[in-house]
C-alpha cells in the first residue's frame, strides 16, 4: 500500500472509540538503520495552530489493528 492511499484516513483508538487524527496531518517515524516504519506521530495543535511537542501522540506501528477503506483502527494500550 502506498502512503498516498493512506492519506486522509481517520485514526481511531479502538479502546476509547476516539478519533486521534487524520493521517494526512501525521508524521511518520522511520528507523534510520532498517528503513522500517516505527510509529505514527499525530500532532495536536493548540490555540491559533501553535504546536506544543509534548501534546503529540505517538502510535507505534505494531499497535495498528486494521487499515480499512476510510479509517485506521489502532489499539493504543498494547504492551510494547
Amino acid at each position: 500500500m502506498r502512503l498516498s492511499q493512506l492519506s486522509g484516513k481517520e485514526l481511531i483508538d479502538i479502546e476509547r472509540g476516539q478519533k486521534l487524527g487524520v493521517l494526512g496531518q501525521t508524521d511518520l517515524l522511520f528507523d534510520e538503520k532498517t528503513g522500517l516504519l516505527k510509529a505514527l506521530i499525530i500532532p495536536k495543535s493548540s490555540w491559533m495552530g501553535l504546536k506544543r511537542r509534548e501534546q503529540d501522540i505517538s502510535i507505534p506501528w505494531h499497535h495498528i489493528e486494521t487499515i480499512g477503506r476510510d479509517m485506521i483502527i489502532v489499539q493504543n494500550n498494547k504492551k510494547d
